[in-house]
């Protein structure tokens, strides 16, 4: 089989089997597009013809035609991806990505707003119409760290008040039970009340009772955060953030908190314990008669 072929049927068994987002298909696909227009342009038939060496000449190409570093490591994970499926199948002999390593990533650590910032946000949703649906949409961002679509995709059905729990469809389509706080409850249940609340419908509406749609989301935050003067660009992920970084604060149960973000890999979650740690070492500075000052 020819190599473009066999990407293409490996990328339909991601969608068919795994069940893969479109969006997660279509990046696999952008970077194994390059991998195989290098190929095609070195007269290479297949991936037998490539090797560790020659693997490290196609990630220096692409560094040399302005690949980021983070870029270039997603780039070798799609050709890991792709390769350890041909070497379960019987058709590579060896693993060309093997021993190869990507540029190193300094990891930025993502942005979160501190408790008081968190409360005053789900705090104050405003007056107006959509008042409810706002603020039942940031109280629960914020109590059950949900990921942007899962908010979307909510029906009523999904929801137990009684119970304080939420079911949501995570990526990969894995179905996980989260934890609702009391003040999200509260905005739910008046949401419900206003809406019916019927099984089915969805948790938030757009237009015509559609699911709300994402866009429309991060734009109610955004006018949200202005009208209260924040000065962070605030976003559904970052309160996924909060969320989770305030989880651990209070906790320190890393693996409690993996599991309520659905996190597969908990090297995921691991991301939360650098930002503690920041705080930590920023308090330390401030306090210790030891510390060393910086300027």
């Amino acid at each position: 089989m020819a190599p473009r072929a066999q990407v293409e049927a490996w990328l339909a068994r991601l969608a068919g089997e795994r069940q893969a987002s479109a969006h997660t298909v279509a990046a696999y696909r952008r970077d194994l597009d390059k991998l195989l227009a290098w190929m095609e342009a070195r007269g290479m038939a297949g991936f037998d013809a490539l090797d560790p060496h020659r693997l490290r000449a196609f990630v220096a190409a692409e560094h040399r035609g302005g690949l980021s570093p983070k870029s270039l490591q997603r780039l070798l994970s799609s050709c890991r991806s792709l390769f350890r499926h041909l070497t379960r199948e019987g058709a590579l002999a060896h693993d060309p990505a093997a021993g190869v390593r990507g540029p190193k990533v300094h990891r930025k650590l993502p942005e979160v707003l501190d408790v008081d910032e968190a409360a005053a946000l789900v705090g104050h949703a405003g007056d107006g119409a959509l008042a409810l649906r706002d603020r039942a949409m940031l109280e629960l961002f914020y109590s059950s760290g949900l990921r942007l679509s899962e908010l979307t995709g909510l029906r009523w059905g999904d929801l137990d008040l009684d119970g304080g729990e939420v079911r949501v469809l995570g990526k990969g389509r894995k179905t996980r039970i989260v934890p609702v706080g009391r003040h999200a409850v509260a905005a739910l249940r008046a949401l419900a009340a206003a809406e019916g609340g019927a099984p089915a419908a969805p948790v938030f509406r757009g237009r015509g009772g559609a699911p709300i749609s994402p866009r429309t989301v991060q734009a109610r935050l955004q006018r949200l955060a202005l009208a209260q003067g924040f000065a962070k660009r605030v976003h559904p992920h970052l309160l996924r953030h909060t969320f989770a970084s305030h989880m651990l604060e209070s906790s320190g149960d890393l693996r409690a908190v993996q599991e309520l973000l659905g996190h597969a890999d908990i090297a995921t979650t691991q991301i939360y314990t650098h930002l503690d740690f920041q705080h930590l070492a920023k308090v330390y500075d401030a306090a210790h008669p030891r510390a060393r000052r910086r300027g």
